[in-house]
Order: structure tokens, then C-alpha cells, then sequence
């Protein structure tokens, strides 16, 4: 087998083994306390992520139009490794900790009549956020990885057409990603 194959094979697999792995995060028991773990500050170290992300996402564009490639190429990798440290971090917090619910003021895991009524429209807002943010960030993932896989193989015209949709993915998920931590930032217990 050669290395492409092998490449594309790895690509294939992390592509089912993430999502496979976030969904089944909502299906096991969860109490970081069990754990000795004190993952409170998870959701504020990924929003941290994100935004570096989208930064350094910034940066990457302004490299490559500057014709800086190799500036370019680092400032990539490097939103990969964060994207690595989000991924790791998001799991440990999920793994271990219940989701909280958006307008939960009374943290009893249900958002009642009352809790609805004072959230209004940002109910609907923060839901339709969330669910793109949510379904583009798993739709992006082999985007993101064939972008980076045709950038190694010098493969640049395939690199192009491919990072046209997932740039704007990715750094959609990113801004997404802090938008959504801040929304829900207040229904934290600490």
C-alpha cells in the first residue's frame, strides 16, 4: 500500500471515529466528581481555543494572499493542533460532565415555563447556533483534512477548490464555537 493510500485511509477512519466518538459522549454516564476531576474550566479553555483558531485562521489567509507559504503552512498546522486541543477538551468535559441547558437558571436540568418565558427569542437563536455549529463542524472534518492532505502532496489546484468551502467552515465553527460559549456561559454551576 502507498503512502496515499495510507494517508487517505487515516483520513477515513478519523473521519468516523470523531463523530462516532462525540455522540456517544451523550450516552455515558457523566459525573466528573466520580473522577476526582474538576473540568470546570473545560468550556472556557475551548472557547479560548476557538477564538485562537479563528485568529491564527485570519492570519493563515492574510499569509497565503501575501504569498507567505510556508508562514501559511505553519499558521494551518497550527489551527490543526489547536483543533486537536479543542477535540481532547471537549471530550474530557463531555465525558464527565452533564450538558447544561440553555435558560436552566435553577440548574434542575429542565428549562421550565418561567425559564423560557425570560429567554424569549434567544431561545431560537442560540438553538439555530448551536445545530450549525454542531452539524458544520462534523461536515467540515474530512474537508479540513483532504485540504490538508493536498497541501503535503503539493497537490495546490485540489488544495484551492477544496479549502473555497472549508475556510469559511472552519472559521464559522470557530466564531460559532465563542458565540455559543458566552451564550450559554451564565447556566454554568460553578
Amino acid at each position: 500500500m502507498n503512502n496515499e493510500k495510507v494517508l487517505k485511509s487515516i483520513i477515513f477512519v478519523i473521519c468516523v471515529i470523531v463523530p462516532s466518538l462525540v455522540a456517544l459522549l451523550y450516552f455515558l454516564p457523566k459525573d466528573a466528581k466520580n473522577y476526582g476531576l474538576d473540568t470546570s474550566f473545560l468550556p472556557f479553555l475551548n472557547a479560548l481555543l476557538n477564538s485562537a483558531t479563528a485568529f491564527f485562521l485570519v492570519l493563515a489567509l492574510w499569509a497565503v494572499k501575501v504569498k507567505k507559504i510556508n508562514l501559511h503552512r505553519n499558521l494551518m498546522l497550527f489551527c490543526l493542533a489547536l483543533g486537536a486541543i479543542f477535540l481532547v477538551s471537549y471530550v474530557v468535559y463531555h465525558a464527565t460532565t452533564n450538558s447544561v441547558i440553555f435558560g436552566d437558571v435553577n440548574h434542575d436540568g429542565l428549562r421550565d415555563f418561567t425559564e423560557k418565558s425570560v429567554l424569549g427569542n434567544y431561545l431560537p437563536i442560540y438553538v439555530f447556533v448551536l445545530s450549525t455549529h454542531i452539524v458544520l463542524s462534523m461536515v467540515v472534518l474530512p474537508f479540513v483534512l483532504f485540504a490538508v492532505y493536498f497541501a503535503l502532496m503539493n497537490k495546490v489546484e485540489k488544495h484551492k477548490k477544496i479549502v473555497r468551502f472549508a475556510y469559511p467552515v472552519w472559521m464559522y465553527i470557530s466564531v460559532t464555537g465563542v458565540i455559543v460559549y458566552f451564550m450559554i456561559s451564565p447556566y454554568y454551576e460553578y
